[in-house]
Parts: structure tokens; sequence; C-alpha cells
């Protein structure tokens, strides 16, 4: 089914007001009133995973249309359907899911290049350096075919055993090496470097032995300059939900990554709505949260058979829990991203232009001995901003090894970023972020910022 949009016309006042909270209009009806338009008042997505089987629905099309700015496969672009064979691949089920996303105008999600599960059947049977070749060949492959396309991946999924441990699950990509997670981030920051890198898991709600095992392995990266970029946050919920949820999320967020809430449903029960409200709040209260996915559109697509636990019911009509995020979004209101706390030493903004248009810059460092991660913020003034340039200069003896959500000219000295397909507009008073990795000392002075 093809969704035709209907044309309004509007005020001159009402089209201000519009593009200085940074939405995007759909139909006739506010922005507001559908759930990735009012999370993008505050610059976030709000998205759904998405099986490629079911787009010839209409109702299924119809929801994902008007209410998600982000989508993830659910299983197009797992291992087992991009590699059916050793060294063949077929993409034809996970372009189908890009094509929809971008027909759409949302953010396609990546997920996952490397699982334990849905290994095709000849990856099962291989271990140690076979395998590990072909591991890091899928991730380059795929990764590639996609390139510039995908704003995150998942790279690898649910590497961690549950109960006390906190430690590694044992499967055949373990055997390979406990490396095996670092190798993999870094082949998909070398095939596409503009893709924001994560690890995703379950049963990671709250502190715990799990949650704290992969907090301890992304302090880890982080510190050693492995590239990785977010935290995906699966949040398959029963009837209840951790008190430390938030902080939980706050806690992976100081490391210097972003979060995500990747594929969250809630069981149904007197309190469903409730939970999926503090879950939204819980997103909205973390400035580096970036958005929240749901996985499923309507409850008779859940995996969670006979649980309910998605916002729509089987014939699409929205439920309690649909109401309870939209007025938790709605509530957050436009915001002003620019003022959410940092972490780590933090250069100043550029001074803006007068009027309070154009944009300014600023850096966080994650410093160690011979190297740095620098994360950028480029944020829009009073007006929006359509492509934009950062410049700065690195001390002398540094040299850029990777740039990712930008694309660089030079790597010593002066140097300068440009934007990339999907960041290069921002909403008045909103922001997007890139990083480089390098190697010496990272840059102490204040980035220029240079609008077009």
């Amino acid at each position: 089914m093809t969704i035709r949009p209907r044309f309004v016309v509007l005020s001159a006042a009402v089209a201000a007001s519009v593009l200085a909270a940074g939405i995007t209009m759909i139909g006739t009806a506010d922005a507001a009133s559908t759930l990735g338009a009012s999370a993008a008042q505050s610059g976030r997505y709000f998205g759904a995973a998405i099986a490629a089987g079911k787009l010839s629905n209409s109702t299924y099309t119809g929801i994902l249309n008007r209410e998600f700015n982000s989508v993830t496969p659910e299983n197009e672009m797992k291992w087992d359907a991009t590699e059916p064979s050793q060294g063949s691949f077929n993409y034809s089920g996970g372009d189908r899911i890009l094509s929809q996303g971008q027909s759409m105008g949302a953010k396609v999600r990546g997920h996952a290049l490397l699982w334990y599960q849905q290994e095709p059947g000849w990856a099962q049977s291989m271990s140690g350096t076979a395998l590990r070749n072909a591991m890091m060949n899928h991730v380059t492959q795929v990764a590639t075919h996609y390139k510039g396309k995908i704003y995150a991946w998942d790279v690898v999924n649910e590497a961690f055993a549950d109960g006390g441990s906190g430690g590694r699950r044992d499967s055949n990509l373990q055997r390979t090496g406990n490396d095996w997670i670092e190798a993999a981030f870094k082949a998909a920051r070398a095939a596409d470097p503009n893709a924001k890198l994560c690890y995703n898991d379950y049963n990671t709600d709250g502190v715990n032995a799990k949650s704290t095992g992969i907090y301890n392995m992304v302090k880890d990266f982080k510190a050693r300059g492995v590239p990785i970029d977010c935290v995906g946050f699966q949040s398959h919920l029963g009837t209840s939900i951790p008190g430390d949820y938030q902080s939980n999320l706050q806690r992976f967020a100081a490391l210097g990554v972003d979060v995500q809430i990747t594929e969250l449903d809630v069981a149904q029960g007197g309190n469903q709505a409730n939970i999926y409200a503090t879950v939204t709040r819980a997103c909205l209260a973390v400035s580096r949260c970036t958005g929240i996915t749901v996985w499923g559109i309507r409850d008779s697509d859940s995996w969670r058979t006979g649980e309910n636990p998605l916002l729509f019911d089987n014939s699409g009509n929205k439920k309690a829990a649909y109401t309870s995020v939209l007025n938790a979004l709605n509530a957050a209101g436009p915001t002003n991203p620019t003022t959410s706390p940092t972490t780590g030493p933090t250069t100043g903004p550029t001074t803006p232009p007068a009027g309070g248009g154009g944009c300014t810059a600023s850096t966080s460092l994650n410093s160690w001995n011979g190297g740095y991660v620098a994360t950028v913020r480029v944020a829009a003034g009073a007006s929006a901003v359509n492509g934009w340039t950062v410049s700065l200069t690195l001390p002398s003896g540094s040299a850029l090894t990777s740039v990712w959500s930008a694309t660089n000219t030079g790597t010593t000295g002066a140097v300068s970023f440009r934007n990339v397909s999907y960041n290069g507009q921002i909403a008045a008073g909103g922001y997007t972020e890139f990083g480089f990795q390098g190697t010496g000392t990272g840059p102490a002075a204040t980035p220029a910022c240079q609008v077009g």
C-alpha cells in the first residue's frame, strides 16, 4: 500500500513554529500526535522492528508510515539471511527494509552483524581461525554493502551470559578468542566509518551482574580506543521494571556512549501503560538516550505470543500503552539538547553569529597514553542548519586514524569534517554528533563551525 501525503497550507507563524521545534508535519494532524514526531521534538527517534513479509499488509504499513521515524529489520540483516552459503550474499530482504525506511525518511538500524544464534548452518560447524576469518569477512561485506545508509549497527548481539557471573556467553564465536567482539567492532568501523556501532543485549535493564559485565567491557573499549558508539538495551519487560532503570542507562552514558532502547515490549497487564511511560521518561531524562524501538507493531506481530506486549492491538487500534508513551513524549516538549550535560573535559562552544543563527561546535575527549577518541557536538542556533563543516587544528604529533558520522579532509594539522547524508540537517536549537579517533594528543582548541 502506498501512503500518499495530504498537503496543507501553513501560515507563516505556524510554519516557523514547526521548524523551530524540528518537527516534520504528517498529514493534516498536529505533528506531535504521532510517536515519531513527538520523539523528534527532543531530537530522538521512536522506531519499530519490522518484517519484510508484512509490508504488503495495509494496516501494518499504514501504522508504520504514520507513527515511526526509525526502522529495524527483525531478521533480514542477520547472518543466516545475508550469507546463507559461505561467500554468497543475499541482501534482498535487508534491502527491502532499507527501502521502506528510506521511503519514510526514517533512520535505519542494522540488526545484527554477529549473533551466536541464527548463524547459517555452514558457520555453526566451523571453529577456530576458520570461523574467525569467516566472521570478519561477514562483518566487512555486509557493513560495506550498506555503507552510508545505516544509522547504527548492532555489531554484536547477546554475547554475555545470564546469571551472576557477569562473564561472556560460551559460543563458537567466543571460542575463537576473547578479543572477537573488539575485532568485530574494528572491522565494522573500517567498513562503514559513518555508522554508529552498538553492542546489544537483554536482561540488562537494571544494575546487575550481566549489565555490569557489559559496562566493564565498554569502559575498557573506550579506554583502549576500540570503536564503540552505543549500547542497546532490549528491554523485553514483564509486569514490572527495575527501579534503577534510568540510573543504569545514565551510568553507561557517562562512559561516553549513546544508549538506545532497542527491542521494547511489555507483557500486558494492569501495569503495562505505566511501564511503557516509565521507559519513555527514563530515555528522555538521559541526554545520550537517542531513541526507542518497539519490537513489532501490533500484538499479533509480536514474538511473545499471548502476552499482547505492543502499543497496537491485533486490529491495529491504539492501546492505553500507546497513549501513555505519546503523553510522556509530549510532556518533554521541544528541548534544547545543547544544554544537556556532557562527559569528560569539553571545550566551550564557538560564539554564534549575530542574530543567533549559524552553528557551534564543542568537543569531548576520552584520552589515554598515546591516543584519544573525540566526540564533537554540532549545534544549530536560532535557525535550522542545512549542511555543516567543522574545522580544527590537531596538535603536533596527532594524527586521525578513523572518523565516523562525518567525512574528513586531512589527517594532521588543520583538518575539517563535513556532514554525511543523514546528519546534515539540524533543527533550530538541535544538535548532532560525530567522532574521530587519533594517535597522540587530542585537540584542545575550540573547533569552528560553518553552515553550508
